[in-house]
């Protein structure tokens, strides 16, 4: 096999590969006399098939097999003489087939591509960190323990016979018609409608304040413009309802009953409980602030050229939601005020920052040996699957005919498998903070945030997915 290079610029390279004549023609006879011995065709001896049949039979599938094996171990040859490792799959170009029907003749093909840069490992030691730590106070517990007695209310049913009163429950049946006809979802038995809040149609509930169980009663709305299904929105719509039943709300006391109703031991467990999910909130903030401050030092000690492809690729990925976010009417305040050209050259920059990340958080963990392990990735599987209640084994089906879909969830594990061992390394300080200051976003921590996303494992020879397969389609 003889390789010219054809092309050296920057992390490009050319190369123009040729793999002798004879090396193909004895491929070609191996395959034949192989395929020879197992065939069994009406006329012949299994295995006795002759060769001038074998040829005239299955010439052309041989000859497409053992071009593309040649050029795929070539390939594969030149790169691990080189020590070249592969930002994206290379480009080949075949200029001589090589194999004829009957002749053989030099295969030569030409392959482009482009290379992962060098990556000095920094001297992470030399880093310094500051982790914010943060407690619940009283009045927080206080405001959660609220909140779950609040989520917790029962309807008590009100003796009395009198209207309903803003606040409490009227369960109602309902007919509803557009131009004297009936419409998708117009009617409704036995529904809970509390007056004054949150109804059908906006202005609904309000005029069902002061209706008696047995009292019927005409409700005329206007569906809003913006209203979800479009064949509604804007018409005016008139509703008969019949009032059955009236009833309160009723906030239990926050006590060992309610604790109990929860699942849990009492009142203390309960305050355990809650204790603790704030405090994991509370980590789980201080772990996003610590990761965007080594985020920020590793792109200031990224010194290198990172791959185009690779760059082009996730940019691709950036501006195609910056347009969806334009066309669903959600676009960044920030973004509103300039051109596409001011915006493209914005979001490269972020598209080069996240593969400089990617690459180095990559690199980190190839050069360290740092990797997921099975059972790692076992625990991701059965994690995603149970946010999928019921449709657990749909989910696992999904990841075992995906291997890009495990690829996406292997990634952020490594990725925080490597920046705990980057902490590990570097000099971290605690500080301890109020609730309001953990949370309080520092100034131009925001973009900082954007700029980042997990990065994927170094996967193949030398690629780096970004985490941009899809989850299962549930």
């Amino acid at each position: 096999m003889q390789v010219t290079e054809t092309l050296s610029e920057g992390l490009r390279r050319g190369y123009t590969v040729t793999v002798p004549a004879d090396d193909l023609e004895a491929r070609r006879k191996s395959k034949l006399a192989e395929l020879g011995r197992g065939l069994n065709l009406p006329g012949f001896r299994p295995g006795k098939v002759p060769s001038s049949v074998v040829r005239q039979r299955y010439g052309a599938a041989v000859i497409s097999e053992v071009l593309q094996e040649s050029v795929r171990e070539a390939t594969e040859t030149m790169l691990t003489e080189r020590g070249l490792r592969l930002a994206t799959p290379p480009k080949v170009d075949v200029l001589v087939p090589g194999l004829g029907p009957t002749e053989a003749q030099d295969l030569e093909f030409k392959v482009e591509l482009e290379v992962l840069p060098e990556i000095r490992m920094p001297d992470f030691s030399a880093l310094r960190f500051t982790r914010l730590k943060a407690a619940p106070d009283e009045t927080t517990m206080t405001q959660t323990l609220e909140r779950v007695a609040a989520s917790n209310v029962t309807l008590e049913p009100i003796a009395e016979a009198r209207g309903a009163a803003k606040g409490e429950v009227l369960t109602v049946d309902f007919d509803g018609k557009i131009d004297g006809k009936p419409f998708p979802g117009s009617s409704g038995s036995k529904v809970q409608i509390e007056i004054g809040g949150a109804s059908l149609v906006p202005g609904f509930s309000e005029q069902l304040e002061g209706m008696q169980p047995g009292e019927v009663r005409e409700a005329k709305v206007v569906f809003p413009g913006d209203y979800p299904a479009a064949d509604l929105a804007g018409k005016e719509a008139i509703f008969s309802v019949t009032a059955a039943a009236l009833s309160r709300r009723v906030v239990p006391p926050i006590d060992d009953e309610l604790g109990k109703k929860l699942g849990l031991d009492g009142l203390d467990a309960l305050k355990e409980t809650v204790r603790r999910q704030i405090q994991d909130e509370y980590d789980g903030v201080a772990r996003l602030r610590l990761r965007r401050a080594l985020m920020d030092a590793l792109a200031g000690l990224a010194e290198f050229s990172p791959p185009q492809s690779l760059v082009d690729a996730e940019f691709d990925v950036i501006w195609k939601r910056v347009e969806a976010e334009r066309e669903a009417g959600r676009q960044e305040p920030e973004d509103k005020e300039k051109d596409a050209e001011t915006l493209k050259i914005e979001y490269r920059a972020i598209a080069e920052r996240r593969v400089k990340l990617a690459l180095m958080l990559a690199e980190v963990g190839r050069v360290n040996g740092i990797s997921v392990t099975e059972d790692e990735m076992a625990r991701a599987l059965r994690a995603e699957a149970q946010r999928y209640r019921g449709r657990e084994s749909e989910v696992m089906e999904f990841y075992r005919r995906n291997p890009r879909a495990v690829e996406a969830l292997r990634g952020p594990i490594l990725e925080e498998k490597v920046i705990d061992f980057v902490l590990e390394l570097a000099e971290v300080s605690e500080q301890t903070v109020t609730a309001k200051e953990l949370m309080q976003e520092p100034s131009g921590e925001v973009a900082s945030a954007e700029a980042t996303r997990p990065a994927g494992e170094t996967g193949g020879a030398g690629q780096v997915p970004f985490a941009s397969a899809e989850g299962p389609p549930i």
